[in-house]
């Protein structure tokens, strides 16, 4: 250990952490005792849990406020995001819409204009809803007649939504105000439009109580919330999400019903009919099924039925049951990642080693052409499903969002915007390298450092290991002007591509689920174990990071191969794998993790890496800073919280195990750009400085 690092770690010995009150608290899973000491700090809104918040933060405030250049990163930080950025455009209604960031507004704003290339104006500014940004916009949905926009707001990063609607003729709000609504959009019907939401929870227990019994309202324009018809509910499953779309001509209406297999099941109803029911199409919840255009009697939906890695299929509404589609476009070797309908043609996106793929397909499923792509990264297209325009945005780890026009029929991609950035792409390269993981399965990874730095990089660069492995979900390229800092400083940033994803379809999520679960751990360890091998780094020098199922991750791996990594980052993480599916949606994870009370199997499985149970007394773990919100109801602060407290109880080591509780902050969707930049500030400031580094 250099003599930085000795000093560092003799600091950290000076740290008093605040005691943590341990109760009898004891839990019986198959006639197996477990003990939950800190079930209290469960209580999120008690004046002892308060307590413990605040002396806790007291600690890690004091200790990253003497890291000497943590405002030299922070002011690194700020430069590099002020950069305007921009959506692409999308037309409704004759009108041309997007998104814009000035540089460091805390949210994005929504602006119009007649027609491209027009004078932008305002349509709609979160920015004003709050002095502190902590109000984010999550969706804006128009009526299918131009007449309203119906737009939904969360408050301190909750996943709570309220909606509001405007006036699209006078540009004024109406009186028109729906609240506790939660994982919905706006699905527009004449006046009117159908919204979900559970009943109003309990005071005091917003962001913690078990979200169970979700409903399907219709709200009629004008008219009070109290007036909303109830549309359709299902009594016999309150752990289920439902939610519907209809679609721009208003002929048919879709039903989704999820949350209770890796899929969903899906109903269609005929709204050409009076009077007409919904039709179930599908036949179980294992497989997923995504209407994505419809034409007539035609239903074209994107699927993985008999297709691990996704197709395209058609189903007539006479005639919707599964078993009566017809394939369109057949399974390919790579994920179909994503399907769009524009100008009456299709779209796809198909993911190839984690980094995507385009091609143009005419509406009787034949190939047209490939896209050409500017590099390796990740596409988002944008278009109207009859209009000719398209627009797509381009990304990598060195390019930020660019977005481009692309003629349908020449097949010509032109510039339409592209952000300036305060560094130099071309200074930095990225790599794709693959590796063995413990049972021989291969793992991709990519890196991204300073060009010509490769042969200095031997066994001494810092390393910023980041994962997730979970949920269907791919890490695919992306840009993030909060890395430059990083690899400005000659760090590497290392993403893996674990099993438990969606990156090479649905074999590869399942083999990272359930009793599977041990395969993510393995994969990234392993990536950390290549990168020592292969000479790009060494234990002191290798920080993990990872967010929600990532922090679950990183919680692992860190209880599992404490000697690996130096540093460890747990974001919002699910630490309790034994009590996770007792709050809010967690009995939702239910299908990837499986719970303690499916079979002794099952909770000795989880119990078996459950980070919380898994740390051990006289054990030296990683530095550690967690991180989590008082208003995070997507994975309670508990799990944090817990953890925390058995991690300094555990702790034999010198390294400092903190953890950073924001206020008026949730799991991170809609966070203020001020909040983000202040955090990773302290992230990094942490690592480089548990790495006995400094920010030059």
């Amino acid at each position: 250990m250099t003599t930085t690092l000795l000093a560092s770690a003799a600091a950290a010995q000076g740290l008093h952490y605040p005691k943590a009150q341990k109760d009898a608290t004891v839990d019986n899973y198959f006639g197996t005792e477990v003990a939950d000491p800190y079930r209290w700090l469960e209580n999120d809104t008690s004046a002892q849990t308060a307590a413990w918040v605040e002396a806790e933060n007291r600690v890690t405030n004091a200790y990253l406020a003497k890291i000497p250049f943590r405002q030299k990163l922070l002011k690194r930080l700020t430069e590099v995001s002020n950069y305007e950025k921009l959506s692409a455009p999308r037309k409704h209604h004759g009108k041309w819409y997007f998104y814009k960031n000035d540089g460091l507004q805390n949210q994005y704003v929504m602006y119009v204009m007649d027609q491209l290339g027009a004078e932008p104006r305002v349509f709609l500014d979160p920015n004003k809803l709050s002095t502190d940004g902590t109000v984010a916009l999550k969706g804006v949905y128009f009526s299918n007649n131009g007449r309203w926009a119906a737009y939904s707001i969360s408050r301190s990063g909750s996943d709570w939504q309220e909606f509001y609607v405007i006036d699209l003729q006078t540009g004024q709000l109406t009186q028109d105000h729906i609240e506790w609504a939660k994982f919905s959009g706006a699905a527009w019907q004449g006046d009117g439009f159908y919204y979900s939401a559970y009943d109003a929870p309990t005071k005091g227990k917003e962001f913690s109580n078990v979200n169970e019994g979700h409903k399907i309202y219709y709200h009629k324009i004008g008219t009070p919330q109290s007036d909303d018809v109830l549309f359709y509910q299902n009594a016999a499953y309150p752990k289920r999400f439902y939610t519907c779309a209809v679609n721009d001509e208003e002929t048919m209406m879709f039903l989704y019903e999820d949350g209770a297999g890796a899929g969903n099941m899906l109903f269609v109803r005929d709204l050409r009919q009076p009077g007409s029911q919904f039709i179930q199409m599908t036949a179980d919840m294992e497989y997923r099924y995504s209407p994505i255009y419809t034409e007539g009697d035609k239903i074209y939906l994107l699927t993985n039925l008999d297709a691990p890695k996704n197709r395209i299929m058609v189903a007539d509404i006479h005639r919707p049951g599964v078993g009566d589609w017809q394939p369109l476009i057949a399974e390919q070797p790579n994920v179909l990642s994503d399907a769009t309908v524009i100008n009456r043609q299709f779209i796809l996106t198909y993911s190839q080693d984690a980094s995507d793929h385009a091609y143009l397909y005419g509406i009787d499923g034949r190939q047209v052409r490939e896209i050409q792509l500017p590099s390796v990264g990740s596409v988002g297209f944008t278009g109207d499903e009859r209009q000719p325009e398209c627009f797509y945005t381009f990304t990598s780890f060195t390019q930020p969002g660019t977005i481009y026009s692309y003629d349908l029929q020449s097949g010509r991609s032109t510039l339409y915007a592209q952000p300036k950035v305060a560094f130099r792409p071309q200074d930095y390269v990225t790599e794709q390298v693959f590796f063995q993981s413990k049972d021989g399965t291969r793992i991709p990874m990519f890196l991204t450092y300073k060009r010509g730095e490769r042969s200095e990089v031997r066994g001494k660069r810092p390393v910023y290991l980041y994962g997730y492995g979970g949920f269907n979900i791919s890490l695919v390229p992306s840009f993030s002007a909060t890395r430059i800092p990083w690899l400005e400083q000659g760090g590497i940033y290392a993403q893996v591509t674990l099993r438990g994803g969606g990156e090479y379809g649905e074999e590869w999520h399942q083999a990272g689920t359930k009793m599977q679960k041990q395969n993510v751990f393995d994969d990234f360890i392993g990536a950390a174990e290549w990168l020592i091998r292969e000479g790009y780094t060494d234990r002191d020098h290798i920080a993990i990071v990872g967010g929600s199922n990532g922090g679950l991750l990183v919680g692992a791996c860190m209880t599992q191969r404490p000697d690996l990594y130096r540093v460890a980052i747990p974001q919002v993480g699910v630490m309790d794998m034994l009590r996770y599916h007792r709050f809010t949606i967690g009995w939702n994870w239910a299908p990837d993790y499986g719970t303690s009370e499916d079979s002794r199997e099952m909770f000795e499985y989880l119990r078996g890496y459950s980070p919380l149970h898994n740390l051990r007394p006289g054990t030296a773990y990683p530095a550690t800073l967690v991180t989590t919100a008082d208003h995070d109801d997507r994975v309670v602060p508990a799990h944090s919280f817990k953890f925390a407290a058995r991690l300094q109880e555990c702790q034999s080591g010198t390294a400092p195990t903190l953890i950073r509780i924001d206020t008026k902050a949730g799991h991170g969707g809609g966070k203020p750009l001020a909040k983000i930049l202040e955090e990773q500030a302290d992230i990094y400031s942490f690592i480089l400085h548990n790495m006995g580094l400094k920010f030059k």
